[in-house]
This record gives structure tokens, C-alpha cells and sequence, in this order.
């Protein structure tokens, strides 16, 4: 007996919107069950009545908001609603996804695959650091109605004529701010041009903040957009408990051992700005004896994304990372979050913040500031519309603790 939407029970609520409330083809709407989504989030109950209907947008979201699903469902929908019967080439996107950062096309991409599940569509992502050759051979098994990439490895393929985006029918930019800071944008700005001109493709632009820069590339790229601005929520300040450290740069090791080695400390991110004080962070870490990992921009991508599934499974405790890294990574049960160094932007520690405390679990985050970086904390607070309260560690966190030698066998042997 073929699906129907009855078979996926969700009762109306008052406020909410639901899925089923949108009209969306039946394999979507399956393929959302099978993700476990019942009501819309409110950047997708804002969004969708909009994007469905095959208009532009320019949208204010932070990530963990559901600003993926909200235009993977528009893209989906509108690609069942309308296929395509004549002939096609193998390489050619109907629908093209940029993002920032590797892990945050990878998560993407992986997210479409769970709702492409009941459809025949497929969706092919193209991040650099990876095998060039590997990809190419999966482009040319079969039809690309999604591609999902990095600007980079993209203007690669398509400067190779390896994938055409002459046909695009809906273009995503995804954290437009990001890829400002980053230096993207004249890459974008290439991939953009090979795209049908803007009143021929539905456009959706997000980014986590509307500086001027975001506003003017919006509006060269987009045709008449619904601006969508969601307020940002109190920073997951209902899931998230936030502590300040107020201690020295020369304390920070031994305060961030004592704290991995406490009790109820099961899954960490370790963040810290600069790729080199990570690197440090890691090996010192893995010396004492710590299951640690490792994800930074100068890690090969074949790397990171083994150290994210160990990290996933439980056999990696502690991640290290640097914000790139950070913004990509979507992983339930993350009891911690420590900012080693206070991020210089005050988004990021909002970023960072949320990784942990997701999916209904609480969490906790722990700062250190230091006299480098205690500067940084106003800005935080302004963003966050509310003042942190800052402790001086217990002597005892910063006593140097021993190494535990059968730990540090452990973690040399690769347990």
C-alpha cells in the first residue's frame, strides 16, 4: 500500500506550524517523518509560506535555528513539483547550495540525503581536501539535482566543466557573513554569474548577522526578497548554564585538565582561536593521557571527519577546535563547551555556546579569561543582552594534575 499522509499522525497546536500544513509532496513529507520533524521551527514556520511559493529571501537565522531544513524542504518540494523530462546532462545542478565551511556542506548534504530517503533525487557535496578524482566519479554515476559545496572546490569543477550551472533553477548562499569574513565572496561572486540571472532562479540568502556588506550582496543577488529577520533567542540561555573563569594564561592548562577529569564531564569541545594554540592543545592533552581529537583548517578533510564520527560514537572525549571547525559541527549529547581563548567576535562564542544544550538536553559552558582576553567579555555581553557572572576558579582546579599512566597507554595504543 502506497505512504499517505495520514500514516503520520501530528496533532494541530495552537501557535505551531506543522509540516503537514504546508502542502508538500508526499515523498517530502515522508522523508520529514523519517527525520523525526513534527512542527515547523520558527525560522521555517516564517519561511516556508514564502519560499513554497517560489519567492526570494533574505533571511536573519544563527545556525541550530533550522535554517537548513527550512530551505531543503522549499528546494525538494519545488524539485518534485516540477521534473524533468528531457534529457539531461550528468553534472548539471538544479538546485545549488554554497557554504562556508567543509563540515557545514558535508552536514548539509547529509541532511538532504535523510529527506531525499522516498524520492529518487539525489544530491552530491563537493568540499575541497578531499580526492578531486573520488568526487568526479560520483558526479558521473548520477543526475545532480543537488549539489552542496565549498567555493572553492566548486569554481574547481565548474572552471573544469565538470558540473554546469547554467540550469539552476534555486541558488542558497548560506551564512553570507561567513563567507565575508573568510574572503569568499569574489569566488561566490564567480559561481553566482554562471548561474541563470537572478529573475530566473529563486534565490535564499542566510546569515547569522545583517552588517551592510550582507544587505549589498543581498541585494545584487536577489529579486525582490521577503526579508526574514528572527530575533536571535536569549542564547540558549535556558539549555546552557555559562561560566567565566577568571584566571591566567599560565593556570589555563592545568584548570582545563581538572575540569575534563570531573565528574558529569562526558562529551567536550574545546575551542580556542588560532589553529596553532589548537595543534598545542591537542598533543599536550593527548600526552595526559586524553581521548582527543582534533579539528582545525589545516587537518585533512579524510581526517576530520573520522575524528567527528569518533567523537559522535563516544570513542573521542574531547574535541579540540578552531570556529571554522566549529560552526559545521552538529553533535547531540555534547555535555560541554570550554572557550580555551575568548572568541575576538562575539557571534562566534554564541556559536560555540551552542553546540551544547541541543536537542531538549542542558549543558554547560565554561570560559577562561585571562589578562590577554577579559577584554572580550563586554561584547559577549552586549550581544547576549545579559551580564555573565565571573568566578575565580577553586585552588584545587589549578593544582597540575598527574597523568593517570594507564590513560596514556591507552590513548598511544589508539583505544
Amino acid at each position: 500500500m502506497p505512504w499517505a499522509a495520514d500514516q503520520f499522525l501530528v496533532e494541530p497546536q495552537a501557535g505551531k506550524v506543522r509540516f503537514h500544513d504546508l502542502g508538500l509532496a508526499p515523498p517530502l513529507l515522508r522523508g520529514i517523518q523519517s527525520a523525526g520533524f513534527e512542527y515547523c521551527t520558527p525560522i521555517q514556520g516564517a519561511s516556508l509560506p514564502h519560499t513554497l511559493r517560489g519567492h526570494d529571501m533574505v533571511g536573519k537565522a544563527q545556525t541550530g535555528t533550522g535554517k537548513t531544513a527550512a530551505f531543503l524542504v522549499s528546494i525538494i518540494n519545488d524539485l518534485l513539483m516540477h521534473p524533468i523530462d528531457d534529457e539531461r546532462y550528468m553534472g548539471e545542478a538544479r538546485a545549488l547550495i554554497l557554504a562556508p565551511t567543509r563540515e557545514l556542506a558535508i552536514q548539509i548534504g547529509a541532511d538532504a540525503e535523510q529527506l531525499l530517503k522516498h524520492t529518487d533525487l539525489k544530491v552530491h557535496t563537493l568540499v575541497g581536501g578531499m580526492d578531486y578524482a573520488k568526487q568526479l566519479q560520483k558526479i558521473q554515476k548520477s543526475y545532480c539535482d543537488i549539489l552542496v559545496g565549498t567555493p572553492g572546490r566548486l569554481m574547481d569543477f565548474a572552471s573544469n566543466g565538470d558540473v554546469h550551472l547554467d540550469q539552476v533553477e534555486v541558488l542558497v548562499i548560506d551564512e553570507a557573513d561567513r563567507m565575508l569574513d573568510m574572503g569568499f565572496i569574489p569566488q561566490v561572486r564567480r559561481l553566482v554569474r554562471l548561474t541563470p540571472p537572478r529573475e530566473d532562479r529563486q534565490t535564499l540568502l542566510f546569515s547569522a548577522t545583517f552588517t551592510p556588506e550582507v544587505l549589498r550582496l543581498s541585494e545584487q543577488w536577489t529579486d525582490k526578497p521577503v526579508m526574514i529577520e528572527m530575533a536571535p533567542e536569549r542564547v540558549a540561555t535556558d539549555s546552557v548554564e555559562q561560566k567565566i573563569f577568571i584566571t591566567t594564561a599560565s593556570e589555563k592548562f592545568a584548570l582545563l585538565q581538572n575540569i575534563l577529569r570531573s565528574d558529569g564531564v562526558d562529551s567536550v569541545m574545546v575551542f580556542a582561536n588560532r589553529r596553532d594554540i589548537c595543534r598545542t592543545l591537542f598533543e599536550r592533552l593527548q600526552k595526559k593521557g586524553f581521548k582527543v581529537g582534533l579539528i582545525a583548517g589545516d587537518v585533512p578533510q579524510n581526517r576530520r571527519m573520522k575524528t567527528l564520527e569518533s567523537f559522535k560514537s563516544g570513542a573521542v572525549k574531547v574535541l579540540v577546535a578552531t570556529d571554522v571547525a566549529g560552526r559545521g559541527i552538529h553533535v547531540n549529547g555534547v555535555s560541554h563547551v570550554i572557550n580555551y581563548t575568548l572568541p575576538e567576535e562575539p557571534e562566534d562564542y554564541v556559536h560555540r555556546i551552542g553546540r551544547t544544550g541541543r536537542a531538549g538536553e542542558t549543558g554547560t559552558s565554561i570560559s577562561f579569561a585571562c589578562e590577554d582576553d577579559a577584554f572580550l567579555l563586554e561584547p559577549i555581553e552586549k550581544l547576549l543582552d545579559m551580564k555573565l557572572s565571573c568566578t575565580m576558579p577553586d585552588d584545587d582546579l589549578l593544582v597540575e594534575p598527574p597523568a593517570p599512566q594507564k590513560r596514556a597507554a591507552d590513548n598511544r595504543s589508539g583505544k
